[in-house]
């Protein structure tokens, strides 16, 4: 395999590792906000359920943003040594 291929097939599985964190991090937001939010479902969300939701997973973006920049911090330093 080439450079040029090689590039290709990691930029291929970087987009396809991004897409699987995407939706493994979207299934269990939904999952932990609903739970945590929604006591009964119904036909409808309530306000403060709607509130609720959006405040959760507000929550979950902000953690996985601060992890994020710890870790490429992390990264940006000398790599992953003692990252595991």
């Amino acid at each position: 395999m080439d450079g040029q291929n090689s590039e290709a097939v990691m930029h291929q599985v970087q987009a396809e590792l991004a897409n699987a964190y995407a939706q493994e991090f979207f299934t269990t937001v939904r999952e932990k906000c609903f739970e945590k939010c929604v006591p009964k479902p119904g036909t409808s969300l309530s306000s403060g359920e709607q509130t609720c939701i959006a405040r959760c997973t507000d929550r979950y973006v902000d953690a996985t943003r601060a992890i994020s920049n710890v870790v490429l911090q992390a990264y940006s330093q000398g790599g992953a040594g003692g990252m595991q």
